[in-house]
């Protein structure tokens, strides 16, 4: 009971997820995935359901892969020779033993499907091959008639019976005492196959192990009918780190598999997924970065590079200095005390706005910061912009020049334009600089994006230096890249003089 396995269902029930359908290359491709990952089981289709099904299991079993391949079928003797033909390693066969899907799905009654339980599992032993065996909708079934069902299973020759919780209403203290009631009754191994309707598929399942369950279904990413299955990265996971179980899944390949089957089902993995989500391993609050960068353990119950993934410290309006220091330096980015302070306090500013600050927009920020220096002869005071249709757009700013203030108002073809000449009209007494080249990059997208402008001046002596603004504000970013070149330039002058 040391080593669990691991009955993975993607290519069956994942596909049967609404708006999913797979090609038989596709198909191929997870399946090869899987095989790598290390998954002891692969239930690639359901043979009878169309010839294409049939084609993709058997092209399968051509490949050679290492997991054990399985075919599902219903209790009927035309679907079990479909799976034949596909020269499958097992068959899973089920049929449905509670009352109400007695009698409203099958029209029989339950001495009828003891029967074909019992012709069935003997015809899929007859003809050599491994059989897995489910009472379908389990967990609704009459316990009484459920260990009859298992116990008429077992004694028809079934390898494995698997209990499923077909609708997802159980708990996991009654999953576990279901598991341990039919172990009472039979002695082949157990296994369980949880539904997400309640979101309980994954802590079912494991339930399903502390009960006696030796295997666990799943589905990558918890693909599956109507809210899914329980989710082959988090019981996996959860098996290893949690209930220090074995599996044969190399946990590294977690996230590219998840990836890959999101890619190819269309899929998309909510950001906030256990394991394999965007942020599964991101951390924005200062307490919890300060946390992580010093030691990990602090905020992280597992190392992000056992299932794939790197962690990673988000810029927002809950950042901390800790955390965007450390992103800086793993890009290369090494500000000063001055510089982070400023930074940081940008970043809050994103954050107070409801703007989302990217790794781009942190590192515009980060540079156009560093590209202004300590020492300021000229800082901006205020900043008015009028523009529109009709209206000529004209700019007016408020400059700090060496500590006396000074306004000036410029037009221009476009307010950026109006801007830059406003600050030109105030500084020209100190020196007259040009702008030669403007260079506007907008980092992300959306509308409120930050931008980032390069610009390069150049004054009357020729001497030319570059310069950067970041701001979400275009005409802003543009003023603060014009007022660091000029300030370069004047202080570059002034060190020269002195």
């Amino acid at each position: 009971m040391d080593y669990i396995r691991i009955f993975d269902t993607t290519l069956r029930d994942g596909e049967q997820t609404p708006g999913v359908s797979l090609t038989p290359e596709e198909k191929m491709e997870i399946a090869i995935q899987l095989d790598k990952l290390g998954v002891d089981v692969i239930e690639a289709g359901f043979p009878s359901a169309s010839k294409g099904e049939e084609k993709a299991l058997k092209d399968l079993m051509s490949i050679g892969l290492k997991a054990e391949i399985c075919a599902l079928t219903r209790a009927l003797k035309s679907d079990i020779d479909s799976a034949i033909s596909c020269d499958v390693n097992s068959i899973h066969t089920f049929i449905s033993t509670s009352d109400v899907q007695m009698k409203y799905a099958l029209n029989m009654t339950p001495e009828q499907v003891l029967e074909a339980v019992r012709n069935s599992v003997e015809y899929i032993k007859d003809h050599g091959f491994i059989c897995e065996f489910s009472p379908m909708d389990a967990t609704r079934t009459r316990m009484e008639f459920l260990r009859r069902v298992c116990k008429v299973a077992e004694e028809a020759g079934a390898d494995r019976i698997n209990i499923p919780d077909t609708v997802g209403i159980m708990c996991p203290s009654s999953m576990r005492k279901l598991i341990e009631s039919i172990k009472e009754v039979v002695d082949v191994p157990l296994s369980v196959h949880c539904h997400n309707d309640f979101g309980l598929a994954v802590a079912n399942s494991l339930a399903g192990v502390e009960g006696g369950a030796s295997q666990i279904h799943v589905t990558v990413n918890g693909l599956g009918e109507r809210a899914g299955n329980a989710a082959l990265e988090e019981t996996v996971m959860a098996l290893h780190m949690i209930y220090q179980k074995k599996t044969g899944v190399n946990t590294r390949l977690l996230y590219e598999t998840s990836k890959m089957v999101s890619r190819l089902t269309g899929v998309i993995i909510q950001p906030n997924k256990a394991i394999v989500g965007e942020n599964a391993f991101a951390h924005e609050s200062g307490i919890h970065t300060r946390g992580v960068v010093v030691k990990p353990s602090t905020f992280e119950p597992i190392d992000p590079e056992i299932v794939g993934r790197k962690r990673k410290l988000i810029a927002g309006k809950l950042a901390g200095r800790h955390g965007i220091m450390a992103e800086l330096r793993e890009a290369g980015i090494k500000p000063n005390e001055y510089q982070l302070r400023e930074i940081v306090n940008r970043v809050k500013e994103l954050g107070d706005k409801g703007k989302t600050v990217t790794d781009a927009d942190l590192f515009a920020i980060a540079r156009a910061v560093i590209g202004i220096s300590e020492e300021k002869i000229i800082d901006l005071r205020d900043l008015a912009v009028i523009t529109g249709r009709g209206i000529i757009p004209t700019a007016s700013v408020r400059l700090s020049v060496e500590g006396e203030e000074y306004v000036a108002a410029e037009t221009g073809v476009g307010p950026v334009d109006a801007a830059i000449k406003a600050v030109q009209k105030i500084t020209s007494k100190l020196a007259d600089i040009k702008l030669r080249e403007y260079r506007l990059e907008a980092l992300t997208g959306g509308s409120d994006a930050v931008a980032e402008v390069i610009i390069k001046v150049e004054d009357k002596d020729g001497n030319i230096v570059s310069a950067r603004g970041a701001r979400e504000d275009i005409v802003m970013a543009s003023v603060e890249a014009m007022i660091n070149g000029i300030n370069k330039i004047l202080l570059k002058k002034r060190r020269l003089i002195s």
